[in-house]
């Protein structure tokens, strides 16, 4: 009896280490992304200002755009780069009264900000990346500008939901008072790592509930044979896609596992859904209503994300090619770097 109760306690102490509360994530330091890879990005998408050109939708700039290529900057290890970006970021999208960051940015026109809401997303990479910048760089300027905003992510977007909380998409739009079927929320924006980080900056919001509340929402929020979350959520009962949006797992939506690997999160309930098939078709757009598959992603930055999900859950190595950075389009591009960042910082790899 004792034998089989020690078995059990030890048993049950291992599961609460391996759940998903208790992930830790994976160090994220600078060099994980190589000069070349980055001029090769630099040169693909970042203007001379420090414009992040997203090259797939038209040439406009955003908030994500600029948080990701601050990130991928600092990754890189290239301070030059990291102010240059910074600079037009400050400049061009904080403008805000609330301290965060206008979303959209277009060249052609006249404001340059197009739709002054923000992004949550893009504001949660912006204060991600000046916060390993300020610490890892001894750059005072930098983390305070980081502590101003997740202070203002905090207070503007981070919402109580029944005994817990959540992250609208924007100040404004997606709230109980703003949607009939509100608060409608997008799982692709919890960059489960920043939160972690958040946490030991910022305590007026409690960041890890925050996160367990997305890991939860991936769990719950998931249709069609396929399991796979819709982009946008509807939290008014219980989880349920939003109206008046494609009831689909899509662009957006893909770099879930992503975000979920690179905090260390590497639950097979949460992330069996994502990883690449015996046939190898990967993750593809599909219709939740249907479970149809309607546009295959080719392009190696889509694929790599199944891949890597297959090789942390059943040690399968990524093919060849996926190992190569070659620039595409901004955000295939962008995924790819993430993701070849995160499989170097494995200690081991992942295979």
């Amino acid at each position: 009896m004792t034998n089989r109760l020690v078995s059990a306690v030890i048993g049950a102490l291992m599961m609460i280490m391996a759940s998903p509360a208790n992930a830790q994530p994976v160090a994220v330091t600078p060099g994980t992304i190589t000069a070349a890879e980055w001029s090769a990005f630099k040169n693909s998408f970042v203007e001379g200002t420090g414009r992040v050109v997203d090259t797939g939708n038209g040439g406009i700039s955003h908030s994500e755009g600029q948080g990701y290529g601050l990130l991928l900057a600092f990754l890189a290890n290239s301070a030059p780069d990291f102010d240059q970006i910074w600079s037009f970021t400050k400049t061009e999208l904080l403008l805000r009264d609330d301290g965060l960051a206008a979303w959209r940015w277009e060249p052609g026109k006249t404001p340059h900000v197009s739709d002054p809401n923000n992004a949550s997303d893009g504001d949660v990479l912006i204060a991600y990346a000046l916060s390993l910048a300020g610490e890892a760089w001894q750059r005072a300027d930098l983390a305070a500008a980081a502590q101003g905003l997740i202070a203002a992510i905090g207070r503007e977007v981070v919402i109580p939901l029944n005994s817990s909380i959540t992250l609208l998409p924007a100040a404004n739009g997606f709230g109980r008072d703003d949607r009939p079927d509100g608060p409608v929320v997008n799982p692709s924006y919890w960059v489960f790592e920043a939160f972690t980080r958040f946490a030991s900056q910022d305590k007026a919001t409690d960041w890890k509930a925050l996160a367990r509340a997305g890991q939860a929402l991936v769990k719950n929020a998931r249709f069609s044979e396929r399991q796979l979350p819709p982009e946008w959520v509807s939290l008014k009962q219980r989880p349920t896609p939003a109206e008046g949006f494609a009831v689909e797992f899509g662009y957006n939506a893909i770099r879930i596992p992503l975000y979920l690997l690179r905090a260390g999160i590497d639950d097979p309930a949460l992330l069996r859904p994502f990883a690449e098939d015996a046939g190898g078709a990967g993750l593809s757009l599909v219709d939740l209503k249907t479970g149809r598959t309607h546009t295959t992603l080719t392009d190696p930055g889509y694929r790599i994300i199944p891949a890597l999900v297959a090789c942390v859950l059943d040690g399968t190595a990524l093919p060849e090619d996926l190992l190569e950075f070659t620039p595409t389009a901004y955000y295939p591009s962008t995924l790819h770097l993430l993701s070849l960042a995160h499989l170097r910082a494995l200690p081991g790899g992942c295979a």
